[in-house]
């Protein structure tokens, strides 16, 4: 079996011939790879680990009040650009393309959204704040064409792409594409970690700092929730420091970041279960870095019954090469990713309110919780959601809703408390134009 160093000697050979990357992709590769092969993947003593104090991660509502000022406001603005990641596809919800082109609610997608507010943003104060697109090789040429549409928007428009590695064989450790899988199997982007090094090998940074930009908020394109807060800008401009939000977790977080105290600093690890923790990453950062090294993340796949591996890295964790860095402990409004369709029905419903770009929870709703949902497979793919609703459901007072089997929708439903539907093998189950379901049980027409 080869040692570490000879399968590095190896790597570094074969990788030389991929012609399909940049220098600085094969360089940033070979030093995340010999990185991980002298053992600094993620291994974390759960003894050390302790719960960060309010001075670490400070409470939302202890943040000073927004200048009345609004040439301090613009002033602030003028200093800070929207980074929003947008490497996903839409495939795990059955569409083709950039996740962020899947329509959200009245016809807009996320990146509709993005644009509009800050449009409203560049209106209201007179400022420029512009909108930058970290895509991946999967999503870049379509997303090219689709930013199009909005050249005639108050918003500049930056893209630059994350970094495309190639899939490491498990076995031999040599690059998937030397074995003859080069399309886009063969390759993956190495987690939004990745964030830092691309922005700067992409040259938009100097571009942006020589237009005195000097701090960045990025966040993840499909989180409605994760817009400009004035607020938490002026905090980060008066202390000058890495800022990272959290929020109190809910029964549906199972895993992701967590921002943890570990051997007297503070950092924010992934884990597979948080279920351990009250907090979580939301992954929006404000930032004024440099390249960093953060924890390695090995993720093992499969392609083509071939064992392969993945490294990749979290932005968030880049928090612990910062002094005096702080998390903020944000409203769990800060929140709110459309991952499946089940997150979709939520927005889509008269739980939120849209205005100005902005997704705003109802505030009829008396439970500051939101309900859970669990929708069946026939529900997956956003073509199938829209056609099994007439129109979306009133879910106001709604506690939970668990959907199984070949269930369709009438109009104008209302669901309360605890609603179970499940349709039985083989059989369709329509629930009627106008029916309100108030903790039922629902197994057949009988039950209606």
């Amino acid at each position: 079996m080869a040692t570490d160093a000879e399968k590095l000697t190896q790597l570094k050979s074969a990788v030389a011939g991929l012609n399909q990357i940049s220098e600085n992709e094969k360089n940033g590769f070979i030093n995340l790879v010999a990185r991980y092969l002298s053992g600094e993947a993620q291994h974390v003593e759960w003894s050390k680990i302790q719960t960060p104090t309010d001075e670490i991660v400070v409470p939302y509502d202890s943040l000073a009040p927004v200048p009345e000022d609004p040439a301090e406001t613009k002033k602030l603005l003028d200093k800070l650009v929207v980074l929003k990641l947008n490497g996903g596809l839409g495939t795990t919800m059955g569409c083709t393309g950039p996740k962020s082109v899947i329509e959200v609610r009245n016809g807009l997608t996320f990146l509709d959204l993005i644009v509009i507010q800050i449009e409203n943003l560049n209106a209201k104060y007179g400022c420029n704040v512009p909108l930058l697109l970290m895509n991946s090789f999967n999503t870049h040429d379509d997303t090219s064409k689709i930013i199009e549409k909005y050249s005639k928007s108050n918003v500049e428009i930056h893209t630059f792409n994350q970094s495309q590695y190639p899939r490491l064989c498990a076995d031999d450790f040599v690059p998937l594409p030397c074995k003859g899988k080069t399309d886009k199997d063969g390759w993956y982007p190495p987690g939004h970690g990745d964030v830092f090094p691309s922005l700067m090998n992409s040259g938009k940074l100097d571009a942006l700092i020589s237009q005195g930009k000097e701090y960045v908020f990025a966040a993840n394109s499909d989180n409605l929730g994760a817009i400009v807060d004035l607020s938490i800008l002026s905090l980060i401009m008066l202390m000058y420091v890495y800022n990272i939000s959290v929020t109190p977790k809910t029964l549906a977080d199972v895993k992701g970041g967590t921002l943890i105290s570990y051997e007297g600093k503070v950092q924010v690890n992934e884990f597979k279960s948080i279920e351990k923790f009250k907090i979580f990453n939301t992954n929006n950062l404000l930032v004024e870095a440099d390249a960093l090294k953060m924890e390695i993340i090995p993720n093992p796949k499969e392609v083509d019954g071939i064992k392969v591996l993945q490294l990749e890295t979290a932005a968030g964790a880049a928090i612990r090469f910062f002094d005096h860095a702080i998390g903020c402990n944000v409203h769990r409004s800060r929140f709110l990713p459309v991952k499946a369709t089940s997150d979709l029905l939520l927005v889509q419903s008269d739980l939120y309110t849209l205005a100005d770009g902005f997704v705003t929870r109802n505030e009829a709703r008396k439970n500051p919780a939101n309900p859970t949902i669990e929708l069946g497979p026939e529900f997956k793919k956003v073509g199938n959601f829209l056609s099994r609703f007439k129109s979306i459901p009133s879910i106001i007072e709604l506690d939970s809703l668990k959907v199984t089997g070949d269930v369709w929708f009438g109009a104008n439903i209302t669901l309360k408390g605890k609603v179970t539907i499940a349709a039985k093998s083989g059989e369709k189950l329509e629930i009627p134009d106008g029916a309100v379901l108030e903790n039922k049980e629902i197994n057949g027409p009988g039950d209606l």
